[in-house]
């Protein structure tokens, strides 16, 4: 995958990096010349072992803990980059939910709304207001737009998804990727990667080990595939649009969901 960019490596920051998909993501694109900001909110452990990875790849890495849905976090962890001079590709990664069935309407809070919409819809945006300045410079440095990729989820677009707060912020997120896609360009491209199910910690963590199980088998006898998409997998569509190998795109909502939209 060309990176592009310019001759001494991509420079690019990931929130929610490490572990998942923001990992894997992180993973792909360390190489030697490039310069990586792997962020995290509370899993430091498994941030550093992400960075070590992509050191031995030959990458130089920085991580920074920050909670994207504090705007001061937001300037501090995209202050981290500065030194570069420039961001070529942020991919706003982080994200959360709570797990409440969608006719469960008692088991969402106003304050859960809240926290999903901080970290899911207002973070990626603060992220984008504090990276503008050093996206812009790369797009001058480069020659080409700086991209921005959004981690949103086919629960945005089809209101499915672990919970009714959680398909919202996912909704907005996508609108929020259409109109800054309009704002920032010819300078920023943005857009948003949609995945359906992965298989990752995330579902164990919010529904135990035996409920997991239970969404993935759900989830491939259902789709077309037949299949579960992997964190690698979308990890390649992530870095394909952070990338200049999709330089003149912007305003997309890809979606990767093994064809489970086609199911009737």
């Amino acid at each position: 995958m060309s990176q592009g960019g310019s001759k001494d490596g991509l420079c690019a920051i990931i929130t929610g990096s490490a572990s998942g998909l923001g990992a894997a993501s992180a993973a792909i694109l360390a190489r030697p010349g490039a310069r990586l900001l792997i962020n995290y909110a509370s899993s430091q452990k498994e941030a550093e072992e992400t960075a070590d990875l992509c050191r031995k790849a030959g990458a130089e890495v920085a991580v920074v803990q920050g909670d994207v849905s504090r705007d001061e976090d937001c300037k501090k962890i995209v202050a981290a980059a500065a030194s570069w001079g420039r961001v070529d590709a942020l991919i706003n990664n982080a994200g959360t939910t709570k797990h409440v069935a969608h006719d469960n309407l008692d088991g969402l809070s106003a304050e859960d709304f809240q926290r999903l919409f901080g970290v899911n819809t207002i973070g990626p945006f603060q992220m984008v207001r504090a990276a503008r300045s050093l996206l812009e410079a790369g797009a001058k440095a480069n020659g080409r737009a700086s991209a921005v990729v959004n981690v949103s989820s086919v629960a945005g677009i089809s209101g499915i998804g672990s919970s009714v707060a959680y398909a919202a912020s996912k909704g907005a997120l996508n609108t929020i990727t259409q109109s800054l896609a309009r704002a920032l360009a010819p300078l920023i491209r943005v857009n948003a990667v949609c995945p359906g199910y992965i298989d990752t910690p995330w579902f164990t963590k919010g529904r135990g080990v035996e409920g997991a199980a239970k969404i993935r088998d759900s989830v491939v006898a259902k789709v077309p595939l037949k299949r579960a998409s992997t964190a690698e997998e979308v990890a390649q569509l992530v870095c394909f649009l952070a990338t200049q190998a999709s330089s003149n795109m912007t305003g997309e909502i890809v979606r990767m969901d093994a064809g489970a939209h086609l199911v009737t």
